[in-house]
């Protein structure tokens, strides 16, 4: 049973490179962004307040976190671990704001900088919505293949298991009938 819950490492790279990816954005974007008209309130870039810190920076961490250790894992509970802190962390980006309400009476992120209502939108689904979004779709792909692909046997368990005898089969001669002159006639 040991060896049911190793895994090749290839499994979760991808999802999980990708994943860290998007924890690096989600946690930086609030700190570069200004730079290119891309921020929420405060728009000034390095700024550091409570509401980054709890909505962007530790989800971010957590996605970060998340995404290595799918990219590292050699076990299916490694691997699901990191699944399920990248799925949280991604529907915390998602959720965040709708819950910061509860601890605070002003929404702690701020909000969008842009004047235009486009990019107000590009800004939130980019800095909360969206991200959070496709960071829980990917972890979750990994999860599902992390746990439907079948377990590499460890070692032991290899050494452990009966040896079947194989049996040696030879071909089969094919024995040929002469041809019967009287069906080949020929016309002429």
């Amino acid at each position: 049973m040991v060896g049911n819950w190793r895994i090749r490492r290839t499994h979760g790279v991808f999802g999980g490179l990708l994943v860290a990816l998007l924890g690096i954005w989600g946690g930086i974007i609030p700190f570069v962004g200004p730079y290119f008209n891309y921020a929420y309130t405060p728009d000034k870039a390095w700024t550091y307040n409570t509401g980054r810190l709890w909505l962007e920076i530790l989800p971010g961490a957590g996605a970060l976190l998340g995404g290595l250790l799918m990219m590292a894992a050699r076990s299916r509970h490694v691997a699901l671990f990191g699944s399920v802190l990248a799925i949280a962390s991604g529907a915390w980006f998602a959720l965040g704001n709708v819950f910061a309400p509860l601890w605070t009476a002003a929404n702690p992120a701020g909000g969008p900088a842009s004047s235009g209502t486009v990019m107000r939108a590009v800004e939130q689904v980019g800095f909360f919505t969206g991200l959070g979004i496709v960071i829980v779709l990917i972890a979750a792909a990994v999860a599902g293949r992390v746990s439907a692909v079948p377990g590499v046997p460890a070692p032991a368990v290899i050494a452990d298991r009966p040896t079947v005898p194989v049996a040696v089969t030879r071909p089969v001669p094919v024995i040929r009938e002469p041809a019967d002159e009287t069906e080949s006639e020929t016309i002429g």
